[in-house]
């Protein structure tokens, strides 16, 4: 009884690191957060027994972060193929393939999409994830996808009315980028 309220506990930390996330609108901060989000909430599902979301997670706080400094194809294929293999290969439930159809969708969004397309699908990944976590019984990463679920979807709403008033919510995100690319293109690395 004592290692099932020790996971709960490491699930209410990932609730407590991850419920602002989705405010971000800077990028690099937005992925840095969810990855620590991701690889604490891998240790909760581990500990729970739940090795196939546990898997995802870790796997998740790993491409976030691989995220920040390359969007190859071939990263991104790596990552989707060690979540279908090694997630998979571990299913006993048909409830498992959620949390694997959510990391696969997120590591396509991550290494393929910015803006608000990265906020729409992420809210379709966040879906499966808390499908998953109230099956499971995970206190905290119910608690904390249902709060992502409720948390982005406002943010994309507000920043989707923000893009038709001819604001865009990422334009400091854009600027931030072009920063960084002007030094590598000067070096002729691009």
């Amino acid at each position: 009884m004592t290692a099932y309220w020790i996971a709960q506990a490491v699930g209410v930390l990932a609730f407590l690191v991850g419920i602002t996330t989705f405010i971000n609108r800077d990028e690099k901060r937005f992925k840095l957060q969810l990855a620590a989000y991701s690889a604490i909430i891998g240790l909760h599902f581990f500990l729970m027994g739940a090795s196939p979301a546990g898997m995802s997670a870790e796997l998740n706080a790993i491409r976030t972060v691989i995220s920040l400094r390359t969007r190859s194809l071939w990263v991104m294929t790596i990552f989707i193929a060690l979540t279908l293999g090694l997630g998979l290969a571990k299913i006993n439930h048909l409830v498992e393939l959620l949390p694997i159809i959510g990391t696969v969708a997120s590591t396509w969004v991550l290494f393929r999409c910015k803006g608000l397309t990265t906020r729409c699908v992420m809210w379709c990944s966040t879906a499966c994830w808390v499908t998953h976590n109230f099956w499971l019984g995970s206190i905290g990463g119910t608690l904390i996808e249902g709060s992502f679920l409720v948390m982005n979807g406002l943010n994309i709403i507000r920043f989707w009315r923000m893009q038709k008033r001819g604001i865009d919510p990422f334009s400091v995100e854009k600027k931030v980028q072009e920063r960084e690319e002007l030094p590598a293109v000067a070096d002729g690395e691009k």
